[in-house]
């Protein structure tokens, strides 16, 4: 995963093609769109010509299917980006890739479960808040013999996650108490929000935005703490508020990447000054600690991945959706 300088600074078509190989085994078609936005000079222009934050595939693509525009390779992409410019760069410039990925709550409940109960969760880069939730989906893990684990709550959310190697127990934590900071926190109930969320699922993940709209169901309506602001300043306000008689636990998924890299090493040092636990389920080079502690021959499994850790000690390689787990 290339971290925020990459999507701020790379020429158009390189980050293009780039993108393209990223999300080609999971969405042939946005991998289609994204070569023919890398040899497509006008529409690499106006894209180049937008601040720094705003350059990142995912926002593009966001506000391209948000705004009902072609989701594969098509002629007719370069007179839509020019028709539609408006509203793209409005939304562009004022969204953000807050993806809220349910599955995750697969990888990291476990993890969760190993503390002592019960926890006060918070989560940095909250969007909507789904990952406070994790007591209130179902899970199916299945083992590398076939045999199934089932937890949680039986309803409308059944996450699906394959399990090799051995590790900690697959179980769900008990949440006493739940905040999330964002710098734009998103409402499950506001449609335009459930809209973008859902537009930054990419085609050919129709059953992921099928169990994201779920989720976001599910969730409505639970209390969480909510907090706009910057996840670094604001955090040690939030764990003050944190009940005494729980464990505190700060979650961190697919969030530190977008930091810059000062700003990250700021934040990593808060965590430790506050004497919390604290998980990440990041990509393999953004933690330091975590890169730092890998196993030899980590690197050596092609596929894309994430890597789960508990207070910088990594414990799984894992699918950046939660949709497999290889304890380490």
């Amino acid at each position: 995963m290339k971290t925020r300088r990459y999507w701020e600074t790379a020429p158009i078509p390189e980050l293009y093609e780039w993108f393209a190989t990223e999300v080609q085994p999971s969405s042939p078609a946005w991998a289609r769109v994204s070569r023919q936005v890398a040899t497509t000079p006008s529409v690499a222009y106006r894209l180049g010509a937008l601040p720094p934050a705003a350059r990142q595939p995912n926002l593009f693509f966001g506000a391209l299917k948000f705004l009902g525009g072609p989701l594969d390779a098509d002629p007719s992409l370069p007179d839509w980006v020019a028709d539609h410019w408006p509203q793209v760069e409005r939304l562009v410039t004022t969204r953000f890739t807050q993806t809220n990925e349910v599955g995750r709550c697969a990888v990291i409940a476990p993890v969760l479960a190993s503390l002592p109960q019960p926890i006060a969760l918070i989560e940095v880069g909250m969007s909507a808040g789904l990952g406070l939730f994790p007591d209130r989906y179902g899970y199916r893990w299945t083992l590398e013999d076939g045999t199934v684990v089932t937890g949680g709550t039986p309803g409308p959310v059944t996450i699906e996650c394959r399990v090799t190697g051995t590790g900690l127990p697959l179980a769900l934590p008990d949440v006493a108490w739940r905040a999330g900071i964002d710098r734009n926190p998103l409402d499950p109930e506001d449609p335009d929000d459930a809209a973008w969320l859902r537009a930054l699922v990419w085609p050919g993940e129709e059953i992921r935005e099928q169990r994201l709209a779920a989720a976001l169901r599910t969730v409505a309506g639970h209390s969480a703490l909510r907090v706009a602001g910057d996840i670094t300043d604001a955090l040690p306000g939030v764990v003050a508020a944190a009940p005494r008689d729980a464990t505190v636990v700060v979650v961190h998924s697919a969030t530190l990447a977008y930091l810059p890299r000062g700003a990250r090493t700021r934040h990593l040092e808060l965590l430790s000054e506050l004497g919390v636990h604290w998980v990440t389920n990041e990509g393999t080079k953004v933690v330091p600690a975590v890169r730092d502690a890998l196993p030899a021959g980590f690197t050596d499994d092609p596929r894309p991945c994430f890597v789960l850790a508990l207070d910088g000690v990594p414990l799984a390689r894992v699918g950046s959706h939660g949709q497999w787990l290889d304890w380490l």
